[in-house]
């Protein structure tokens, strides 16, 4: 908006510029040229005044030159018996000869100048002939200049005018860039961001609109909140009965049997929940450092793998390598991968975890050397052996939103795989 309002004043001040300026250039022009002629024609009045009162006067040629080199015109004066005095003149000049005949006439659009002509007829002696010539450089003196001059006004008006604009624009622009840099800040997920009621009334307006509705979207996360938090209530009172229940039978076998089942589905609810609260969790920062939280979560599995006496070996970048996607996803994304081999695989089991840069995409690879993937289950031989696959599932689908990748090992081969593509933040 501020470019084009900038470019439409430019426009306007330059086609007003232009409606001044042309007539003032002709004007400058024409009033040069009448200058010019304004001159000769008062040296021609004088030559012919000279001539009526001094014609039998012998110092009328001396007169006729010190009239002539006091300006610009060159001043001729052509006696009856074909003498010149003055500037010299042929006496076949056009302008001679139809002097003599008698014309008197002024001329100022000639290619080399401009002309007066004065006839005198001296009673007894004859006609005289006055011609006071001045070049074009005499017509046109100044103009350029002049011009010049005009030009350079028009341009100072035009660029004031695209300043004071772009000054005006700014006050106007100014407001409303902080509207969208904070309607931004509240689609990356600060639901804190306000936006400060300035500049016209309109942007006052959309400032107010825009800081009621951030808070009507924060009164709906909390409601949501509370009704999942309620939710989670609801669904972990029967399990935990159950498991009391559970903890009664008699028979061992039957009640460990009962508790690894609930453990399964108490394990499958929380992961439930959590996906759940994730549209509502109040950190919702769009990129992080991959290399940083990896790092961290190795470390906080590595306690738990030494006490099983599990090998385990990572290769990190040295350098940042920041994903398009929270640090709290990352984190879910990796406790569910690593979880899945202490959950599903025999104590001592080795595991690897690896991430690398590839092309525009960040590669986190979690391998392990158990049993892999069963065949013939479904959602696509993703689940492992003796588990749900439900948090494999959060995970291809958490990875997919983001517009990455998600593949696993093929079913029936030793050892599981799970490798994920991450976009790389701009």
């Amino acid at each position: 908006m501020r470019r084009q309002i900038v470019w439409l004043v430019a426009a306007t001040t330059s086609v007003v510029v232009l409606a001044f300026v042309i007539p003032l250039a002709l004007l400058i022009q024409n009033f040069a040229v009448g200058r010019a002629m304004a001159g000769a024609e008062a040296e021609a009045q004088g030559a012919e005044l000279l001539v009526a009162s001094l014609h039998d006067d012998p110092r009328l040629p001396s007169f006729i030159t010190k009239l002539d080199s006091k300006t610009p015109p060159a001043t001729s004066v052509v006696t009856p018996d074909g003498q010149v005095y003055g500037s010299p003149i042929a006496l076949n000049d056009p302008d001679v000869v139809r002097g003599r005949a008698g014309g008197s006439y002024e001329d100022d659009n000639r290619p080399a100048g401009g002309v007066v002509v004065r006839s005198v007829l001296v009673e007894g002696t004859g006609t005289y002939v006055v011609v006071a010539w001045v070049s074009r450089a005499v017509l046109t003196q100044g103009v350029w200049e002049a011009w010049l001059t005009a030009v350079a006004i028009g341009v100072g008006l035009t660029v004031i005018s695209v300043i004071a604009a772009s000054m005006v624009v700014r006050r106007i622009s100014g407001p409303l860039r902080e509207v969208a840099s904070v309607a931004h800040q509240l689609r990356s997920g600060d639901l804190a961001a306000r936006a400060e009621p300035a500049g016209a009334d309109e942007t006052r307006e959309l400032a107010e609109a825009l800081n009621g509705l951030a808070d009507r979207i924060t009164e709906l996360l909390a409601a949501e909140r509370a009704a999942i938090g309620e939710m989670a209530h609801r669904l972990r009172t029967p399990i935990t009965a159950l498991r009391l229940d559970a903890e009664a039978v008699q028979d061992p076998e039957l009640s460990a049997r009962l508790s690894d089942h609930l453990s399964e589905v108490q394990r499958a609810v929380d992961t439930i929940v959590k996906e759940a609260r994730r549209g509502v969790r109040d950190d919702m920062v769009v990129d992080c450092d991959a290399t940083q939280v990896v790092r961290d979560r190795v470390v906080f599995w590595s306690a738990l793998a030494e006490d099983q006496d599990r090998p385990f070996d990572q290769e990190l970048p040295d350098e940042p390598l920041r994903v398009q996607m929270p640090a709290s996803d990352l984190v879910d994304l990796i406790d569910i991968c690593i979880d899945n081999v202490f959950a599903h695989t025999a104590e001592g089991v080795a595991f690897g975890v690896t991430l690398s840069k590839s092309g525009d995409g960040a590669v986190l690879v979690i391998a392990d050397q158990g049993p892999g993937f069963q065949e013939g289950v479904p959602n696509g031989g993703r689940e492992v052996v003796g588990h749900s696959g439900v948090g494999l599932e959060i995970v291809e689908k958490l990875v997919r939103g983001l517009g990455g990748t998600f593949r696993t090992s093929p079913p029936g081969l030793p050892g599981a795989t799970v490798a994920v593509s991450l976009p790389l933040a701009p």
